[in-house]
């Protein structure tokens, strides 16, 4: 139950508090007359975010962050659901750490919330995964109090099992009643035209807010798209509508790598919040 070490420190962000700040700083003084903070008065059920490296995932990131550090309600519990691109683990993994640690300190693990989801534990699952370490120094630097994640690492992606997890987030939340909030954490089309990528994203994007998982796994599956968190996505959508009937989906900030360095092949990202 030790520590987990941040393992991509220095590699999707500065390893360094000063600089992961100034960093944040650069991106928010590029973005802030575009963050929509009236969003902060919503209440917020989670949010779709990517996990590429900061500087270049980061203008799209910022604004869900953002939004975030301005929300008067406490969070209790970062449901972080991300996808596995490393193969080790379960088909649903989480994590068995105590807490985890990055330049800004330690963050406590929910190993209550965990034990009563009931899904596997597993520490390699997490160990070498940065997509949902990325989350956490952003995470910290935005929320000014003690909070605790609970990271599910998802390799088997599909809507038998994200509506899995939506409903086993659901029903441990009937008992324990905390306030919590996911991140599905993904980023979209990988190594293919500004062009093209907007052009085969787009059936996937328009589904979200529509909370049509049906035609997001559709797509997904039929055009081999290379949309990594596609599952945490549904996940987000299907826990969603177990929760409310009233929930609403805003477009943060749409965008891809070759924004900050130019290449005729580039990484698609996108952030969305969830909110009714």
């Amino acid at each position: 139950m030790k520590t987990r070490k941040a393992a991509f420190a220095n590699r999707f962000y500065p390893a360094q508090k000063k600089e992961l700040i100034k960093l944040y700083d650069q991106i928010l003084l590029s973005e802030q007359n575009k963050i929509n903070y009236k969003l902060a008065n919503t209440n917020i059920i989670g949010g779709i975010v990517p996990h590429a490296g900061f500087m270049y995932s980061g203008y799209q990131a910022i604004h869900f962050f953002e939004i975030l550090k301005n929300y008067k309600k406490k969070v209790d519990t970062v449901i972080i659901i991300n996808p596995n691109h490393t193969g080790y683990g379960e088909d649903i993994s989480l994590a068995e750490n105590f807490a985890w640690e990055s330049v800004f300190g330690e963050t406590v693990v929910d190993l209550e919330f965990a034990r009563e989801l009931g899904f596997p534990q597993n520490e390699m699952a997490h160990r070498f995964e940065h997509s949902g370490e990325i989350m956490l120094p952003f995470l910290q630097y935005v929320l000014d109090y003690e909070f605790k994640i609970l990271p599910i690492t998802f390799s088997a992606q599909n809507l038998d099992y994200a509506k899995l997890i939506a409903k086993s987030i659901f029903e441990t939340n009937q008992k324990l009643n905390k306030k919590i909030l996911i991140i599905a954490s993904s980023d979209f089309s990988h190594f293919v035209s500004p062009e093209q990528g907007i052009k085969q994203d787009d059936p996937v994007v328009e589904a979200i807010p529509k909370l049509d998982s049906e035609t997001i796994e559709k797509e997904v599956k039929a055009n081999n798209l290379s949309i990594c968190g596609f599952g945490p996505i549904m996940s987000l959508i299907e826990y969603s509508k177990l929760l409310s009937d009233d929930i609403k989906v805003q477009q943060l900030r749409r965008g891809h790598s070759g924004e900050v360095h130019p290449s005729p092949e580039v990484v698609h990202y996108l952030s969305m919040l969830f909110y009714s």
